[in-house]
C-alpha cells in the first residue's frame, strides 16, 4: 500500500500531491473573488435604487437555485464559446483556443460562492448598532471613515462564521472541476484508480486530505473569529 503513494515512476504520490496543490491553488483564487462579488451583490440588495435591487437579489435567486455542476458547465462552455467568437470576430484567420478549465472553475466557484456570501454579508449589515454609526457622524467623520473604522470590523465580525462555513463547501465544491479535465486531488486520485484499480485505497486518501484541508480551515478560522471578537464581553 505504501508502495503505492510513494515518489516517482512506482508511486503515486506526486501526483496526488501536485492534484492537492491545484486544489489548494483553486480554493485561495476563488476566495477574495467571490468575496468581492458579495459584497457588490449585497450592496446591490440593500440599494434603494428599485432595479438595483432587483438584480442584486435576482442574482442570488438564480445562483443559490442553480446546480454547481450545471454552472461550471455553463461557464466552462459557454465562456470558450464567447471567447472563440470574439477572436474569429477579431481575426477570420485566427486559430480557436481551449478555455482554461482553471479559469473556468475559479470564475463558476466565485459566482457561487458570491451568491451565498452577498446573503451572509447583508445579514451582517443588518445587524449592524445604528448608534455606532450616529455616533460617528455626531464626531465628524466622513461616510468613508465610517464604513472602514466602524461598520467592517463589525461586518466582518457577524459575518466571518457564516462566510468560514461557505470557504469549508467551496473548498470541498473544488472537487467538482475534476469533470472538466483540471489536475486536481479528486481528478489526479480517479486517474490512479483508474491505473491501479484499486479504488478504495486511493478514495479513502482523497476523503482524508480533504478532511484534514477541512480542519486546518477550521482551526484558522477559529483563530480568525476569536480575534475578530477580541475585547467583546461575553454574557
Amino acid at each position: 500500500m505504501f508502495e503505492l503513494f510513494s515518489f516517482g515512476e512506482n508511486g503515486w504520490g506526486d501526483e496526488i500531491l501536485d492534484g492537492v496543490a491545484i486544489t489548494a491553488q483553486l480554493a485561495i483564487a476563488t476566495l477574495p473573488i467571490g468575496l468581492f462579488i458579495g459584497f457588490i451583490v449585497a450592496f446591490a440588495a440593500m440599494s434603494k435604487n428599485k432595479p438595483l435591487r432587483a438584480i442584486g437579489y435576482g442574482y442570488t435567486t438564480l445562483m443559490r437555485g442553480l446546480p454547481e455542476i450545471l454552472t461550471l458547465f455553463v461557464v466552462y462552455n459557454g465562456a470558450g464559446l464567447l471567447l472563440n467568437t470574439i477572436i474569429k470576430w477579431w481575426n477570420v484567420d485566427a486559430q480557436p483556443i481551449d478555455f482554461s478549465p482553471f479559469i473556468a472553475g475559479v470564475i463558476a466557484l466565485a459566482m457561487v460562492f458570491g451568491a451565498f456570501s452577498a446573503e451572509v454579508l447583508r445579514g451582517a449589515f443588518n445587524a449592524l448598532d445604528e448608534g455606532q454609526v450616529e455616533a460617528g457622524r455626531a464626531v465628524g467623520m466622513s461616510p468613508n471613515v465610517i464604513f472602514w473604522r466602524i461598520k467592517l470590523p463589525q461586518i466582518w465580525r457577524f459575518a466571518l462564521p457564516g462566510l468560514g462555513n461557505l470557504w469549508i463547501n467551496m473548498l470541498k465544491d473544488t472537487s467538482l472541476v475534476s469533470i472538466i479535465a483540471l489536475n486536481d486531488l479528486m481528478r489526479m486520485t480517479k486517474v490512479a484508480v483508474a491505473f491501479t484499480k484499486q479504488p478504495f485505497t486511493f478514495y479513502l486518501v482523497a476523503c482524508l486530505i480533504y478532511w484534514l484541508m477541512s480542519l486546518l480551515s477550521e482551526i484558522i478560522l477559529a483563530k480568525m473569529e476569536q480575534n475578530a471578537n477580541r475585547g467583546i464581553m461575553r454574557v
